[in-house]
């Protein structure tokens, strides 16, 4: 070999033969890493299979299969009688711009490409790692049918006609049969009166949100939510150009007086609202603002989108009606999911909407995912017409009432003064009030300690808006789990953060 720099950069490739990679492909990876750092520069010459063999302490055979496979994939051109070279149709890469600096051993950690970060996105996910959670109202999937689940699914791989139903891209709607057994359930159980044709399957709230920005919300338009609400679907309105516009909440919902103060002087596109238990506070909007919020969006000609996260659950009476039901002008587009039947892993949800309005948005979901999960889509329906799923919910709504009860008594009984919240008719949390002179970062952060989460709160607060509260979830734990939370609340509060 003619250059000690070429001997010295060949010299400092490490091989794993136990590695389960054939060597030869190893060898041509760090070949192939050397020539993007720009250490062999196009046109440049390799040592030979022979020299590289003694260096390497490889046989010659596999110098050559990774030589052949560089010349495949275009890195290296060989020259009969004067030996292998680097491409020289590849471009001069230099080795301060592709340098190892932001590379770890698990791979690449900064890009080399400008990233716009802001404060919007920086929600994160806040895992539940402890043993004890007091969460933001998450079901308690043991009380799911999830056996049921099981073999309804296991049924549609089992079925013939294998090609016909799973050969090929289905509708972007969703399947024909679960948006059948979909409508029947909605127009039985929220009062809907609509057809398949107004139906459009999505992987949960979420996405139905992000399919109605990407589809009816252009930059500009005016977004309106309640303050406090929900930071998810907010970082959608503004992910997507809108400008977010807050409406306050009171004990009774958002206030629809303010909201038509603000349509007579702006033009408003969207209305986002959780009227069954408005997250956070969990407090229902009574039916002369359900029916003044219709009127209005038909007068000034704003989208309601109705996020209706938890309608099965409802403790006192049966549920008011979804806005849904009562709107004969087209203005709701409806949004549900299965994920509180089930858990927050279940990704099967709905959008309900005038027909023109879901093949619109049908059209845009094939933009981000083809089609959503037709198998899954079928065993869900099988329990839909089966009844699995409304048996399901008479059993976790007596469970859940019992749990909301025991937790309350708890609350009261053991915290007293230090905790002040009203008994939420539904839903799965209490809106829990804490006293202002507690660091609410602090009470969850020594809890956590002591194996116990909850929020911090911060969510919550707005610039016009703290009510220095926490949605305390019950439905995911059992009485001796509540118990033993509210007693490391307790223990914790005595040592006054």
């Amino acid at each position: 070999m003619d250059s000690p720099i070429l001997r010295a950069l060949f010299s400092d490739i490490v091989l794993q033969p136990q590695s389960g990679k054939a060597v030869y492909l190893q060898l041509a990876e760090a070949i192939i890493d050397l020539i993007k750092r720009g250490r062999i520069p196009p046109g440049g010459r390799l040592p030979s299979s022979r020299d590289l063999a003694g260096i390497l302490r490889l046989n010659r055979l596999t110098i050559t299969k990774a030589f052949q496979e560089l010349e495949m994939q275009g890195w290296l051109e060989g020259r009969v009688g004067r030996g292998t070279f680097v491409g020289s149709n590849l471009p001069e890469l230099r080795a301060q711009r592709l340098s190892r600096e932001g590379v770890t051993e698990g791979g690449k950690h900064q890009a080399g490409f400008e990233i716009q970060d802001t404060a919007y996105l920086r929600h994160g996910v806040d895992p539940v790692t402890t043993r004890l959670h007091l969460d933001d109202g998450f079901p308690d999937p043991s009380l799911a049918p999830l056996k049921e689940l099981y073999r309804a699914y296991r049924a549609q791989l089992d079925r013939g006609d294998l090609y016909g139903r799973f050969g090929s891209y289905g509708h972007a709607k969703g399947s024909e049969r679960f948006l059948d057994s979909l409508t029947r359930y909605l127009n039985l159980t929220r009062g809907l009166n609509i057809t398949v044709r107004n139906v459009l399957s999505v992987r949960g709230t979420v996405m139905g949100i992000n399919l109605v920005c990407n589809g009816l919300i252009q930059r500009g338009d005016i977004v309106v939510t309640g303050v406090p609400g929900w930071r998810r679907a907010e970082a959608n309105f503004q992910h997507a150009g809108a400008q977010l516009l807050g409406v306050p909440i009171d004990r009774d919902g958002i206030q629809v007086d303010v909201l038509e103060r603000l349509c007579r002087t702006t033009k408003v596109r969207l209305v986002y609202v959780t009227p069954h238990h408005h997250y956070p506070t969990t407090v229902s909007l009574p039916m002369d603002r359900r029916l003044e919020l219709l009127r209005l969006a038909g007068k000034y000609g704003f989208i309601i989108f109705e996020d209706d996260y938890d309608y099965d659950f409802h403790y006192k009476h049966k549920p008011l009606l979804p806005l849904a039901s009562a709107d004969d002008g087209g203005m709701v587009i409806y949004c549900g999911s299965f994920s509180k039947t089930f858990s927050p892993a279940f990704r099967l949800g709905y959008l309900v909407a005038s027909e023109n309005a879901i093949a619109h948005l049908a059209s845009v979901r094939i933009l981000l995912d083809r089609q959503g999960d037709h198998i899954l889509e079928r065993a869900m329906a099988e329990l839909l017409d089966d009844g699995t799923i409304q048996r399901s919910l008479r059993k976790a709504v007596a469970v859940y009432r019992e749990r909301r009860d025991y937790f309350c008594g708890l609350l009261a009984e053991e915290l007293g003064s230090g905790v002040q919240f009203d008994i939420p008719e539904g839903g799965l949390t209490v809106w829990t009030h804490f006293d202002r002179g507690l660091d609410l970062a602090r009470l969850a952060a020594e809890t956590r300690k002591k194996g116990l989460y909850l929020s911090d709160g911060a969510a919550h607060r707005y610039p016009t808006y703290d009510a220095h509260a926490i949605r305390l979830g019950f439905a995911s734990s059992t009485k001796d789990a509540l118990e033993e939370s509210v007693g490391v609340l307790k223990e914790v509060l005595k040592i006054r953060l």
